[in-house]
């Protein structure tokens, strides 16, 4: 798609609320919140706990949980499963003046755990892009909380070479007004450079979608700057790589081999870290895996899960 067409698309009016609103009763899902020690968490829920582990799903930087809707579209629907808005996006509590970084993030996630009380039995965790690297920080810090993985091109670490995302990041932290970054999009330029960056190829859907999330973050640029600032910082930027090897649970990668924004080699230096991991490359495919491949990711995501509660059932009968 070229951009005189996605010129024209985002120009179009569209009510990302009522779209999303029409799919979450499509897919039967139920909007709960969580209020823990002054602190609100919202997400979806679906199924009730059963003898096969819940999954939670993390949403990636500046998306919210209905980023998963098409995903679990193929998710049965007796399975329960949890899609969390992350700290400070969607409609879970948003402060300026807290910190953002891979480890607090962590921290806020696992209050909310405890808090519904899904940490009584190990869970399958899955994230994405910013939610994957703070899903791999979680299974590094609470092992026992974890009964299987899933990485969708997680940020969080270390590359040899410098891909445009990288070269576009240094410029945001040493931009005098960040807030014209277009890594932290609030205009139409700026989300026309991100849809070319993270999608392999734009199409009228997707392209309205991130138009929705555009639209719903320009009132909110002071805090996705700081959070954006926040996760990319010294102390936060390579917080996967850093918690990689301590990862015990069995671990599914997926990546688009088209990511322009984190580097497919990344899955490599994943597996070569984790203990037991496999290995998923999607074609035609780039950064935003749920919106262009949900149907595949969600096949791969749920026959893997179901290969780890086999073996798992196989070895307790033994």
């Amino acid at each position: 798609m070229d951009l005189t067409v996605i010129k024209t698309i985002f120009r179009i009016p569209m009510s990302s609320l009522y779209t999303f609103r029409f799919k979450r009763q499509r897919r039967g899902v139920k909007v709960e919140h969580m209020d823990c020690e002054g602190y609100r968490f919202c997400y979806f829920t679906r199924g009730q706990p059963g003898p096969r582990p819940t999954i939670l799903m993390l949403h990636g930087f500046s998306l919210d949980k209905d980023i998963w809707l098409n995903t679990i579209k193929l998710f049965p629907r007796d399975l329960h499963l949890i899609c969390l808005d992350m700290p400070g996006h969607g409609e879970t509590t948003r402060l300026l003046g807290e910190s953002y970084t891979a480890a607090a993030q962590t921290k806020r996630i696992h209050q909310f755990v405890e808090a519904i009380g899904l940490s009584k039995k190990p869970f399958h965790l899955v994230g994405m892009s910013t939610g994957g690297m703070v899903a791999g920080v979680y299974a590094a810090q609470y092992p026992s909380e974890i009964f299987s993985l899933s990485l969708l091109g997680p940020a969080g670490l270390k590359y040899p070479t410098e891909n445009e995302f990288f070269v576009r990041l240094k410029e945001l932290i040493q931009a005098k007004n960040p807030d014209d970054a277009a890594l932290n999009p609030v205009t139409e330029k700026q989300g026309k450079y991100l849809l070319k960056l993270c999608l392999h190829r734009p199409s009228i859907v997707n392209t309205q979608l991130l138009k929705g999330y555009l639209d719903d973050r320009r009132p909110h640029k002071m805090f996705f700057i700081t959070c954006f600032l926040d996760v990319s910082s010294a102390q936060s930027r390579y917080s996967l790589h850093d918690n990689m090897s301590k990862i015990r649970a069995p671990t599914q990668i997926i990546w688009g081999r088209g990511d322009k924004v984190f580097d497919s080699s990344g899955a490599e230096v994943l597996a070569t870290a984790i203990p037991i991991s496999q290995v998923h490359m999607l074609e035609k495919c780039g950064h935003f895996i749920a919106l262009e491949r949900p149907k595949k990711s969600a096949k791969l995501i749920l026959e893997f899960y179901n290969s780890v509660c086999d073996k798992a059932e196989t070895k307790k009968a033994a």
